[in-house]
């Protein structure tokens, strides 16, 4: 998308965005650095315990960077997936991304771009790894199908591999290896949580699991309809969970080349995705109105692990 001279107005899209937090539409006037550093860290904190559980093993110096890329992330992810119309999320979409132009310009007014706009210049980061998380964004409004596994790796390319790139950067890492290597592993963790979503995500009318399986197996989108988890589909899902699990092991390699603190953090993400792999199983990959779930209890022995590594690590 190209920029423009001045920021779309929001009246139009009104509707749109009270169907979200109201902190999440864009101001009139730009907040303050510190305002938006803040607005950053609280969105960051108040949502999903992995990230902060992550948070705990990122050198200090490097936390409020990711919490601006996270804000960013999860507004960006809530646009195109809970305003629920999707003609208003694409427009949402669209001035979400003319605010991502005037944060590279130096001119943004949503407190996201204000604290990110000295993330990119201290990371020198690529606007299309901003850019490319709208366009799968955009997507999910218009295709709910995918006809093969290899469509579907585009659309991960979009979705998740994006994320892999931008922690990167932020931890200093440029090069096209680790980022392949990244793209392994963020690609597992997307597809894992789409083995683990299949009900919810055909609530919202899509389903990610690639149409040419559901031939292979002679699996009708009836059986998702109806919540039969047939022997059939459940065939299916043993085959799909064991995909992501090679998918994992490529991008493992990724932990090695990596200091040691950003490798914590890898190891600790890769590792929950294999365990919703795990609980997947352990029902008899009967995912169907049954979303697998990590136990809390196996939750904390992840985390104690990777924290255990650290401390060594730091005792070496």
């Amino acid at each position: 998308m190209t920029s423009t001279a001045s920021h779309p107005a929001t009246e139009p899209l009104s509707n749109g965005w009270n169907a979200l937090p109201a902190e999440y539409a864009i101001p009139e006037r730009a907040p303050s650095e510190a305002e938006a550093r803040a607005y950053c860290r609280r969105l960051a904190r108040s949502h999903y315990e992995n990230f902060s559980v992550a948070s705990w093993f990122l050198p200090a110096r490097l936390r409020q960077h990711f919490f601006n890329v996270y804000a960013y992330c999860r507004i960006s992810d809530d646009l195109g997936d809970e305003v629920g119309d999707r003609a208003a999320s694409l427009q949402l979409l669209e001035q979400w991304e003319a605010e991502l132009n005037a944060c590279y310009e130096g001119r943004p007014r949503h407190p996201v771009f204000v604290a990110l706009a000295e993330t990119v210049g201290r990371f020198e980061i690529p606007k299309h790894e901003f850019a490319d998380l709208l366009t799968a964004f955009r997507q999910d409004q218009t295709i709910t199908r995918y006809e093969t596994f290899n469509d579907l790796l585009g659309y991960c390319r979009y979705s998740a591999n994006p994320v892999g790139h931008l922690v990167l950067y932020l931890c200093g890492y440029r090069d096209a290896e680790r980022q392949l290597l990244s793209d392994y592993t963020c690609t597992a963790l997307q597809l894992a949580n789409f083995w683990q979503d299949v009900s919810a995500d055909f609530g919202k009318g899509r389903i990610y699991l690639p149409l040419e399986d559901l031939r292979r197996f002679k699996v009708r989108e009836a059986v998702i309809l109806d919540v039969e988890n047939s022997a059939a589909f459940r065939e299916m899902m043993k085959f799909e969970v064991e995909r992501a699990r090679q998918w994992f092991a490529q991008g493992m390699p990724l932990i090695a080349k990596v200091d040691r603190a950003l490798a914590l953090d890898i190891e600790l993400f890769s590792r929950g995705g294999q365990e919703i792999l795990n609980a997947i199983e352990r029902q008899d990959f009967a995912v169907l109105g049954r979303r697998p779930a990590i136990s809390k209890t196996r939750k904390l022995t992840l985390v104690a692990r990777a924290a255990m590594g650290k401390l060594l690590g730091k005792r070496r």
